[in-house]
Formats: C-alpha cells, structure tokens, sequence
C-alpha cells in the first residue's frame, strides 16, 4: 500500500508534494523487488472503503487510548505539533486498523516502532467482533524483523531513517551522492584518532555494517580492531560504502527502467488498486451487515 491518505494528514497543505511522492514510492517498491503479479500494490486514497471502515472502527476507540499510543506520542514530539495536532494525524492508528483489516490480513510485517499500532488494530478486532456477535474481522499478528533490525538508525544517528526527517540514503541516490552521504555518519564522537579505542555500541556505522554486509566474520573483525584502536573512521566509512554501493546498484538500475515508463508505473498502481477495492467493498459489506446499516439491500 501506498498510504497517500496517511501522509496528507500532515502535509494537507502541500498536496503536490504528496502527488510527487506517490510516483517516486511506487518506483522504490519495484526496484527493491515487489512483484505486482505476486504482491498488490495499491493506492489508499483510491479505496473508498477505508475511510467509511475508519469512522467505524472510531466509534470503538477512545480518545484517552489514542493517546496512550506510545508511537503516536513519539511522533507528535518529532514533529513538533504542539497542541495544534491535527485530528487526521491522531487518528492514524484507527486509518491503519481499516488498512490491515479491510484486506483481512492474517500477518503484517512491522518493525519495532509499529508494534502499539498492530495492537491498537489487535484491539479493534477484538471490540467489533464481540460487540456485533459476528467473527468479521481477522486479529493480524505481527512479522518482526531480527532483533537490532526492526528500526535502521538515521545518518545521524538519532531516531530512524526517515525522508521527513532528512536524514536518510534514498534508493533514488547515485553513487556520489551515497558516499557523501555515508561520509557524513556519525560513529563514535570521542574516537578522535586512528590509535584511539572506539565505542561499536550506538555507532551507525556498525548498526549499517550489520544489518547489510553478508561478512558477519569480517564485521566482528572490524569491530575487534576498532575497539582496540587503530581503526580510523574514514576507513571503516569507505568500506560500508562498498558495502552499501554493492547493495544499491542493481535496485538503482532497476529503479532507472521503471523510470523509463511511468505511464506503466501508473497502470500497475490503478490495476493493484482495482484488486484491493473488490476486497475491500466485500469486508465492508460484511462490517455493514454486521452493524445492521445495510438498509437497501
């Protein structure tokens, strides 16, 4: 799913830079790999059912327990909201519920940050089939990543790597602008000279290194030298930036082909969202029914 709808609700005042990220989102999927004759990729705001599933699922949730979400509280800090929270934006655990369950997922992949939100969906379930006397809904459960992977730190080392927080590789990067970018990390900051001891521990570098170099042996070596001394920063940078250009080539150059037809691009988006909009009117059919406001039939 592209959440077109999810992003709107803190950029509702900058459209056009939602309707650019939609292409350049479905161009990343693909050139990482998802298959639209294996995987549906759709387009939120092309799925009328979402919304009406949203206003139902809200009418079970709380204001109090909305706030409780640790991930949405997190959020509302990194971006500065204040008391002007938009209520789209304090709702987007309820949108997600209706994301998840409009399709009757059984498993949802999720890292570490999202595991309140598979719960407050968990909840949802849990409420609407009890109080309706009817088993609709499916109680997903959660596909996490291995431990230390669920949440890649930003190149600054703070938080995740986010586009909104600028601090992140993009898969539309070239070679250039990759190494700069993997230059600029940040590693240990007392770790001044090459003979110096360095922290492994909290260094984005290593948290990089382990998660994307197939040489689990040659990592534990680097981190060996490095928290004896003798390692310098700019060496272990050039060696992730191997690491990292080996990793991102073949997704650039898939990427660059699927570039080439956009109106291809688009098809898929509008074929993937037909699909998904059968599944969905039939659950919210079902989730009317439920109710008892299908009243025409």
């Amino acid at each position: 799913m592209i959440a077109d709808m999810q992003a709107l609700t803190d950029n509702a005042r900058d459209p056009e830079k939602i309707r650019h990220s939609l292409i350049q989102v479905a161009l990343d999927y693909l050139a990482v790999g998802i298959d639209p004759q294996k995987s549906t990729i759709l387009v939120q705001s092309q799925i009328p059912a979402l919304p009406e599933l949203t206003q139902h699922y809200s009418n079970l949730v709380t204001v109090s327990r909305l706030n409780r979400n640790p991930t949405v509280k997190t959020e509302i800090k990194q971006k500065n909201f204040g008391q002007s929270v938009p209520v789209g934006f304090a709702m987007y655990p309820i949108s997600q519920a209706a994301d998840i369950t409009a399709f009757k997922a059984t498993t949802v992949p999720v890292g570490d940050d999202q595991e309140p939100m598979l719960e407050q969906t968990r909840e949802i379930v849990r409420s609407f089939n009890s109080i309706y006397k009817e088993n609709i809904l499916v109680e997903p459960e959660g596909y996490f990543p291995p431990k230390g992977m669920g949440r890649i730190p930003g190149l600054d080392g703070n938080a995740k790597m986010s586009k909104s927080l600028g601090n992140a590789i993009y898969l539309s990067d070239d070679a250039d602008t990759i190494q700069k970018k993997v230059m600029s990390m940040y590693t240990d900051p007392n770790h001044i000279h090459v003979q110096d001891p360095g922290q492994v521990a909290g260094n984005t570098v290593f948290t990089y290194l382990d998660i994307f170099d197939p040489d689990k042996q040659k990592v534990a070596d680097l981190k060996a030298e490095y928290q004896h001394g003798g390692l310098g920063d700019v060496k272990i940078k050039k060696y992730l930036n191997d690491v990292l250009q080996a990793e991102l080539k073949p997704i650039r150059d898939r990427r660059h082909q699927y570039e080439s037809d956009i109106a291809g691009v688009y098809d898929i988006l509008k074929a993937g969202s037909a699909h998904a909009n059968e599944v969905a009117n039939q659950t919210l059919k079902e989730v009317r029914d439920a109710i008892g406001i299908n009243y025409f039939g």
